[in-house]
């Protein structure tokens, strides 16, 4: 028998619906299964990553990411330098990071995987020297995730993405951006740059990206108005968007915005920086619980 694990769980109480239930589900069935679980909760933005920095590397065996993209993010940000290892308990509006490494989202099977899952090395990108796991965008991308409404979200999840995906392409917006990948000059009106398959969940939008590899995959997008919208938008729900004739998808190892200087760069879902922006692939891996 695999010794029980010592788990920090940092938890966004923030996220609502019945994500509490499913919480206390995950804990309770780790518990069952032996480990000593520790509940800190959140209470502001930034708190999960000053947790995680805070944290002692010698108290837990893993610390947990209670919540979607954004505590993800916090977390290994807080975990720079350190070793420790991270995992995963799905909760929020997405968890794009637990859809790319298989997690069954069903509580039992989170707390058999945090409980006795394999340990694995990924590596993560730096977009201005801050860390993110799954990718980075600038362009029509990141103008929706600026501009989404957070009570939107809250109140419909991933729809919110949606809703204001088609406010901004009937406003417009679709500026060129100037790209550089390892060297090469793109002029792009928007730009995605993958370390996962995954956009969105459970969207496949760059299938030979590899969590475990030292390059990204860019893809690369030079649509404009609603219509190349919604191209790309069912062109991604049905896994063919890096087959469409404007749209590239560029293996490299460094990307530079440098253009329209001030706009938004996000990255795991949340606005992080502006322009310019040098993306480069993080030299620390993460270790990471997966299941098994």
């Amino acid at each position: 028998m695999a010794t029980p694990r010592r788990i920090l769980a940092v938890f966004n109480p923030a996220a609502g619906g019945d994500r509490h239930v499913r919480f206390e589900r995950v804990v309770s069935a780790l518990r069952g299964h032996g480990c000593a679980v520790s509940v800190i909760e959140t209470t502001a933005p930034g708190h999960a990553e000053a947790i995680a920095r805070d944290t002692p590397t010698s108290t837990y065996d893993l610390i947990v990411a209670a919540g979607g993209d954004g505590t993800v993010n916090e977390i290994v940000n807080g975990l720079t330098g350190k070793d420790a290892v991270l995992g995963l308990m799905p909760l929020g509006t997405a968890n794009v990071l637990a859809d790319e490494i298989g997690f069954n989202h069903n509580p039992a099977d989170v707390a058999r995987t945090l409980a006795f899952g394999p340990i694995t090395t990924i590596r993560v990108g730096r977009a201005n020297g801050r860390r993110f796991t799954m990718m980075a965008g600038v362009g029509f991308d990141a103008n929706v995730v600026h501009g989404v409404s957070l009570a939107l979200k809250k109140r419909i999840g991933p729809l919110a993405y949606v809703w204001q995906a088609i406010k901004q392409a009937a406003s417009g917006g679709f500026e060129v951006c100037d790209v550089s990948i390892d060297g090469v000059a793109y002029r792009p009106t928007s730009i995605v740059v993958c370390k996962g398959r995954r956009y969105g969940g459970p969207f496949i939008a760059a299938p030979e990206a590899n969590l475990a590899d030292d390059r990204f995959h860019a893809i690369v997008m030079s649509g404009r108005g609603w219509l190349s919208v919604l191209r790309y938008g069912i062109a991604l729900v049905m896994g063919r968007l890096a087959k469409l004739h404007d749209v590239q998808l560029v293996a490299g190892r460094e990307v530079r915005v440098n253009s329209p200087a001030g706009h938004p760069v996000q990255a795991d879902g949340d606005i992080i920086a502006t322009l310019p922006v040098h993306i480069t692939i993080d030299p620390e891996a993460v270790r990471l619980v997966v299941p098994g």
